[in-house]
């Protein structure tokens, strides 16, 4: 399996020089490549403009390992593939730009040229044509890796990280057959995740950290452009985008290891949020959410803990009711799910996190466990014959208590272990 595992940085002076020198180098290669391309009209074979021809005029590029200029080439020919691509699907796409330096901030090494080692008992990273920088490993790499390439960047803060691409040989986790525990996730915008346990988590609320940045924002505004005060406002807003990003983050990192660790079986609407953000209003509420980062943290972590993720329709799992399958049209504001047919009441989001599972269960046709908790059993049966005998208003654990999103951002969530807890005991 592939993962990135990314570190801090600690260059001095000259090898932040060094490194500026080598990016700003790749900026300039970047340019010229895409200057020779597109005086064609077609894209030519990879690697037309050999680097050797270049490196007899271009002194700079002898500075450079020959690895990292291959990927500034490669770089290059994979936007204009992805130009490409898009334009054959339909949609309308311009040309690729020139990079200014600000655009620009990265180089890699690929294969070679790279080397983490001990020196005088520090851990520290060795570039080919740079040198030894100084690492901080917050986290060891596993053993049984392979490191296939490093990425340097300078990100907008001044910071400096270093991204390691590595390959994990270890054997694929066997998914069970008849998995026992079960959850259906819904996830919205007041309540971030409501899933089948009957647990909700609360939204993060990041408004103090929004007003910081929005402060800082107002202030560089009222910087002369390209000043000293400008430059040390622009690194403070950096600074809180940063803060903001990393605390996001760490609440979707935390949250989606949870389900993969805590369940057999985790199912989710497969949901088009890049159409759902365009959609006119509260569209930067949906993109603050973050559902298709946290869906895609989902996935990969289910896929390396053994545990089958479900994707299914998002489509009527609201309306639909999930006792008799009778659909009714309910507008945002309604919270609460009612049934006209069965007498069904639930919380709406309750109700749609249980079509959710039952869609989910239809999908991958897997069996059930004698074993299974009561309340799983039940809502099983009551979904399989969609008898008004037993509805899942009598299974369901109430959401009366909401998990806050605090608990999870600085815990890991043990109150979300408790709630399943009590829930499969009960």
């Amino acid at each position: 399996m592939h993962y990135n595992y990314k570190y801090r940085l600690d260059p001095s002076e000259a090898l932040t020089e060094t490194l500026l020198h080598h990016v700003d180098t790749c900026r300039q290669l970047y340019n010229h490549v895409l200057y020779k391309l597109n005086e064609t009209d077609e894209i030519p074979a990879r690697y037309k403009v050999t680097l050797p021809d270049l490196k007899t005029w271009w002194d700079d590029l002898n500075d450079i390992h020959s690895k990292v200029l291959q990927m500034v080439v490669k770089r290059v020919y994979d936007n204009l593939s992805t130009l490409k691509a898009q334009k054959e699907n339909g949609r309308v796409v311009g040309m690729l730009k020139w990079k200014p330096p600000r655009e620009y901030r990265s180089l890699t090494y690929n294969q070679s040229g790279f080397k983490l080692k001990n020196t005088s008992g520090r851990p520290v990273l060795w570039l080919s044509k740079i040198g030894e920088i100084p690492i901080n490993p917050h986290r060891d790499i596993p053993e049984n890796a392979t490191i296939k390439q490093v990425t340097v960047k300078q990100e907008p803060t001044g910071e400096w990280f270093a991204t390691f691409g590595i390959d994990v040989d270890e054997d694929t986790l066997e998914k069970p057959e008849n998995p026992e525990r079960v959850v259906g996730i819904d996830v919205g915008i007041l309540k971030y995740a409501h899933d089948t346990d009957g647990t909700a988590v609360e939204s993060p609320d990041f408004s103090d950290e929004r007003e910081q940045l929005e402060r800082a924002q107002r202030s560089l505004s009222r910087k002369e452009h390209g000043s000293n005060n400008w430059e040390k406002q622009r690194k403070t807003v950096a600074r809180r985008h940063a803060d903001l990003k990393r605390k996001r983050r760490d609440f979707l990192h935390k949250l989606s290891a949870y389900y993969a660790r805590e369940y057999d079986l985790v199912a989710v609407e497969d949901l088009d949020v890049k159409g759902l953000v365009e959609l006119p209003g509260n569209s930067r509420n949906r993109a603050r959410a973050s559902w298709g980062t946290f869906l895609r943290m989902l996935e990969y972590k289910c896929e390396r803990e053994g545990t089958h993720f479900v994707a299914v329709d998002p489509r009527g799992t609201t309306k639909e009711c999930a006792s008799c399958g009778t659909e009714t049209d309910k507008p945002l504001w309604v919270r609460e799910h009612s049934c006209p047919s069965c007498g069904f009441e639930a919380d709406r989001d309750a109700n749609a996190a249980w079509n959710i599972l039952s869609r989910s269960l239809e999908d991958v046709g897997v069996g059930y466990s004698e074993s299974t908790s009561p309340e799983i059993e039940d809502f099983w049966c009551a979904n399989e014959s969609r008898s008004d005998s037993l509805t899942p208003v009598e299974t369901a654990l109430p959401a009366d208590t909401p998990v806050s999103a605090k608990r999870v951002v600085e815990t890991g969530s043990p109150t979300l272990k408790e709630r399943t807890a009590s829930a499969v005991s009960e």
